[in-house]
């Protein structure tokens, strides 16, 4: 099994690898716990794509063979117990809009066609569909609410961070099934990491805005032992580049500072510590690739009783 090289923090992993035949993947000890869902993070083991998709490519729209693109979906499907045709894909444009998923979106971005366009997050409370949101560097969001007995998935680059995406998968969830905060477990997973992303001052400044006077979130958890040593939270979010004018972004702490900010409870939270640029050879990354490579997915799905 690779030897996954991890961000250093002051808490243990969060997550683990576990294996299926070929296919490595991720998992949330927090979220299995929870007795209702199934789920894992691709790698790039296991799936049948060649060349700068090797080999675990799960997106239809960068150039490879969808044929082989849709064997890597059956692959997954066989690793969760279930068909393509329960799954449904998002249609992701760093946005922060929510769809709401059942049954009349089933195999839709797999097997039918999509009739919907920028939607990042997706939610149900239907047994046995499969959530299926896609990454290459951008922050996958995980919820799932075990009291109502319903799930989301949400995309969360720099845009729809900072337009507090988590708090919209929240809201939204409470809409749509009377989910309340403190009952929801979320995780924060793998995604490109603060020492390798690097971005412009006007992308900082945006981060400086939205979160001031919310140093007591970003306290809270440094006391929990995420990262020691920051002073503040544009500090702790927006670290001085490498190169003039450029500052390293935290996503992670930004959204669970959002996802604490929104209700849930900050021991409910799970923060990954597994970097996709750090891993361009077991994981897809733009910023490593240079845009040359594929997609790994999350997969996510209330179990049937």
């Amino acid at each position: 099994m690779y030897q996954i090289k991890r961000a250093k923090r002051m808490t243990g992993p969060v997550m683990v690898q576990e294996q299926t035949g070929k296919l490595e993947y991720l998992t949330f000890p927090s979220l299995t716990d929870t007795g209702i869902v199934k789920h894992l993070f691709t790698t790039r083991t296991g799936g049948v794509s060649t060349g700068i998709f090797e080999s675990m490519n799960l997106n239809f729209e960068r150039g490879d063979d969808p044929e082989k693109v849709r064997t890597n979906y059956e692959r997954v499907a066989g690793v969760l117990g279930c068909s393509v045709a329960d799954m449904v894909l998002s249609k992701q444009t760093h946005t922060t809009n929510i769809r709401k998923v059942t049954e009349e979106d089933c195999g839709k971005g797999i097997i039918r066609p999509l009739d919907y366009t920028d939607v990042d997050g997706l939610i149900t409370d239907r047994e046995g569909i499969v959530l299926v949101t896609s990454y290459a560097d951008c922050v996958p969001l995980y919820f799932v609410d075990p009291v109502k007995k319903a799930i989301g998935l949400a995309h969360s680059g720099w845009r729809g961070t900072a337009m507090g995406m988590g708090q919209c998968m929240v809201e939204a969830m409470r809409t749509h099934f009377g989910s309340r905060p403190e009952d929801l477990y979320a995780a924060i997973g793998p995604s490109i990491c603060q020492d390798c992303y690097e971005v412009s001052e006007e992308v900082a400044e945006a981060f400086r805005d939205l979160w001031e006077g919310q140093e007591d979130l970003v306290e809270e958890l440094i006391k929990s032992g995420y990262r020691g040593g920051c002073e503040g939270i544009y500090r702790c979010m927006t670290a001085p580049g490498r190169n003039p004018g450029k500052y390293q972004l935290d996503l992670w702490i930004a959204n669970a500072v959002i996802l604490r900010r929104a209700g849930i409870p900050l021991h409910r939270i799970a923060i990954t510590d597994i970097c996709t640029c750090h891993n361009p050879e077991y994981l897809f990354s733009h910023r490593a690739s240079g845009g040359k490579r594929g997609n790994l997915s999350v997969f996510l799905m209330l179990k049937k009783n």
